[in-house]
């Protein structure tokens, strides 16, 4: 009778520890699920994080030509034209007015914004590709405010919105004013620099530095190296 009992005792002993062990592979696998998830929540972040920051750290757009000034009758530099286009591995960038942050800054002035948005060919009538007739068309865009600094983008090639895109190109074009109410000159003489930063919505901010060559002929078109 007395091995029977000993026998039952060992019997439920072994039951009891089977039942723990599974317990313990249970919880075992839990939280091997939950370590493996968070780490798959953590690598997926990290990546996130890190072309984020690729993103940010790569400017939208690239310069793509010679930047050119127009002096006006004094031989100042009154205008200047920045060609750019798309940056490698973007598709596109909207350019519309309050996306887009042009910022100037010149030995007499520091000028912080701008934009006034996209020279539509179609609205405004006149043709991107002349660009005389397009400066002076903006003149007569902005019919009372001749005299006020400001930026505007030319897409060329595009397709009629204000989405700059792989296969199209655009131009900053950019007024200074002569004659400013500080009474302080905005335009550039003889071996003045200038800096300008275009900074889209996405994307760091092109800065493009140039100086103004000595021997400007009034009324002329000049490269700005």
């Amino acid at each position: 009778m007395m091995k029977k009992l000993l026998r039952c005792k060992r019997g439920i002993v072994g039951i009891e520890a089977a039942i723990v062990l599974i317990a313990f592979i249970i919880i075992a696998a839990a939280l091997s699920y939950v370590v493996i998830n968070m780490g798959f929540f953590t690598t997926q972040k990290t990546k996130e994080a890190m072309s984020s920051g690729l993103e940010e750290s790569l400017s939208a757009l690239q310069l793509d030509g010679l930047v050119t000034g127009k002096t006006n009758n004094q031989s100042h530099i009154e205008w200047m034209v920045f060609p750019v286009k798309i940056s490698a591995g973007r598709a596109s960038i909207d350019l519309k007015n309050g996306t887009v942050v042009v910022s100037v800054y010149l030995p007499n002035a520091t000028l912080l914004n701008l934009y006034q948005g996209i020279y539509n060919e179609s609205f405004y009538g006149a043709d991107p590709i002349d660009l005389k007739k397009v400066l002076d068309n903006m003149m007569s865009i902005f019919q009372g405010r001749e005299n006020e600094d400001m930026a505007m983008f030319i897409i060329y090639n595009d397709d009629g919105d204000s989405v700059l895109e792989a296969t199209e190109k655009a131009f900053l074009v950019v007024h200074l004013d002569e004659n400013p109410a500080s009474g302080v000159r905005h335009t550039m003489v003889d071996y003045d620099e200038v800096k300008v930063e275009v900074k889209a919505a996405k994307g760091a901010a092109l800065t493009v530095v140039r100086t103004a060559p000595g021997g400007m002929f009034p009324d002329s078109y000049i490269d700005l190296r």
